[in-house]
């Protein structure tokens, strides 16, 4: 089985049926790592694939594969890309990477402004957001809104979470930011130019010089 067996796409209305079954998933996955996830209604999950902010992927067979979806925070200014769910039958195909990778260009494609973020205790999500060009960062850096951290409460470690003032938790925070990328590339772009400009000088330099030895010859 290959990540070509797949079809991964944004969902749509059509794909409004298989909400249930994805967050049966979700909730059965988190429970098999000990670990807690807000828990999302099939309600919820299906006005995600509405709203055009979700990512499905299908066997070619019609099952669905994997799933994930998009939140706003802050009126916008931070993204979430949450609920990344892989159907236990087709994992080891590659496919929460490609699902990773789809939902994060629909996010810049949508919120191209926006801080996107993510919290996971799962290290293979750590190693490809990594990938991805996301950095590990402190929860203070992530969106204050009350409405976001209020969805933690279903999450078995929210005890820890408000005992350590929402300060840290057992999941990992980790924040692409376009405006700190963009800075890192301007930035880039500058040394570039400072060393073309400086090559330059010296080719002139030397040039100079060796005229000035033919002219003395």
């Amino acid at each position: 089985m290959t990540i070509q067996d797949f079809d991964i796409t944004v969902a749509t209305a059509q794909h409004a049926d298989f909400a249930p079954m994805i967050c049966d998933e979700m909730a059965e996955s988190a429970k098999a790592r000990g670990t807690g996830i807000a828990q999302r209604s099939p309600e919820y999950v299906a006005n995600k694939m509405l709203e055009g902010k979700a990512v499905i992927a299908l066997h070619k067979d019609g099952t669905w594969a994997g799933f994930c979806y998009i939140e706003t925070w802050s009126h916008g200014d931070f993204v979430a890309n949450s609920g990344l769910i892989v159907n236990p039958i087709y994992r080891k195909a590659g496919l929460a990477k490609a699902i990773k990778h789809k939902i994060f260009q629909l996010s810049r494609k949508k919120y191209p402004d926006s801080k996107i973020f993510g919290l996971t205790t799962g290290l293979a999500v750590m190693k490809i957001n990594s990938e991805i060009g996301y950095e590990p960062v402190t929860y203070s850096e992530l969106t204050q809104d009350e409405n976001f951290w209020a969805g933690c409460k279903s999450c078995v470690n929210y005890d820890i979470l408000m005992s350590k003032g929402r300060k840290n938790c057992m999941c990992t925070a980790m924040l692409f930011d376009p405006a700190e990328v963009q800075k890192q590339s301007e930035e880039k772009m500058k040394k570039i130019t400072h060393k073309a400009t400086l090559l330059e000088r010296i080719e002139a330099a030397i040039k100079r010089r060796l005229e000035h030895i033919i002219a003395l010859g």
